[in-house]
């Protein structure tokens, strides 16, 4: 994979160890393993569709991100970094926290010695980010070598599936046109994992297609049947979480996911619960849930909450899989008979 970073990190690492932590090492990381807000925008990926608001509100996504993850690199200590995150605007927040929980776990992989970075922040400021730490450490999957189980194995046991949505984000982000002529995917993606990595992917395509509907329902489309449902999954989620569309493109959504609005409806709740449990909800997540779930915001993250009651250990399946589809079942509409 050709990497968008000034210098391989597996090289950066005896440079990461040859300094402290302060601002000589943040300037020197973040000149090495720089991202350029230029390479989000939408002309440097080759992204179809969208008007230009559209556009411009999806580009605040990556420009969010990229300040975040340059943030980190320049100065990990919460002290400094936090109120850095928290400057970003309400809306883009969640993508800040992304953006740098990326540079802590790349941070934590270039020094095996020292590792607490990630599950600090996840343990104090990024808590209310958590689903957004966990989706920003798996672009570190997509940039260094190693196992997959045994990167994520540090992490939450439920949520840590999310490391793999992110990995799936991240290929669709920057190297779509791959995946979508029949390329297969990562070699290191086994197992359930390969699902997973097909709802991060399927959330990107929000962004590859520029919100059209129809552009979004031809992709899918393409992709085998067995995998549509996780796909529709991810663009349900980002519908939610990224926005912003109109009513009628909405239900046009809802529409076109036939007969996968169970899974479109499960990726809007995520969103929703992401957006509650960083006090981050607004009218737009009741208009798009009302339409996606039949219910309210705050009601559809209810519904993921529920979801988690008495919930079995990994076992056949991940307990991540059984979370999802007891969000799905409450969204099941059996067919009308008709005479």
């Amino acid at each position: 994979m050709v990497s968008i970073l000034r210098a391989d990190p597996c090289r950066v690492a005896g440079t990461v160890g040859a300094f402290g932590e302060g601002s000589i090492l943040g300037s020197l990381l973040k000149w090495l393993l720089d991202i350029s807000p230029r390479e989000t925008s939408f002309e440097r990926r080759g992204f179809r569709g969208g008007n230009a608001a559209v556009r411009a509100r999806l580009e605040q996504v990556g420009v969010a991100f990229t300040a975040g993850y340059r943030a980190a690199l320049e100065n990990s200590t919460h002290a400094v970094l936090v109120p850095r995150l928290e400057a970003t605007a309400l809306d883009f927040r969640g993508f800040a926290y992304e953006g740098a929980a990326m540079a802590l776990a790349l941070l934590d992989r270039l020094t095996p010695w020292n590792r607490p970075r990630t599950a600090k922040f996840l343990a104090g400021p990024g808590d209310p980010h958590a689903y957004m730490v966990h989706v920003g450490a798996g672009w570190v999957l997509a940039r260094m070598p190693g196992r997959v189980e045994k990167f994520i194995s540090r992490f939450d046991p439920l949520l840590r599936w999310l490391i793999v949505d992110g990995y799936g984000f991240h290929e669709a982000f920057f190297h779509f046109p791959r995946y979508l002529v029949g390329g297969p995917l990562p070699g290191r993606v086994q197992g359930y994992a390969c699902r997973v990595f097909d709802q991060g992917f399927g959330r990107c395509l929000w962004f590859v297609e520029g919100t059209e509907v129809n552009r979004i329902a031809q992709t899918i489309a393409g992709f085998s049947p067995e995998r549509r449902g996780d796909l529709w999954s991810g663009v349900g989620l980002a519908a939610v979480y990224a926005g912003e569309v109109s009513e009628a493109e909405l239900q046009s959504l809802r529409d076109a996911a036939r007969p996968f609005v169970p899974q479109l409806a499960q990726g809007a709740a995520f969103a929703a619960k992401a957006r509650q449990r960083a006090n981050n909800l607004k009218p737009y997540y009741d208009l798009a849930c009302g339409i996606l779930c039949g219910l309210s915001a705050a009601e559809a993250a209810q519904v993921s909450d529920e979801a988690l009651e008495n919930l079995p250990a990994d076992g056949a399946q991940p307990a991540y899989e059984i979370w999802r589809q007891r969000i799905q079942q409450r969204f099941f509409q059996p067919r009308e008979v008709t005479r």
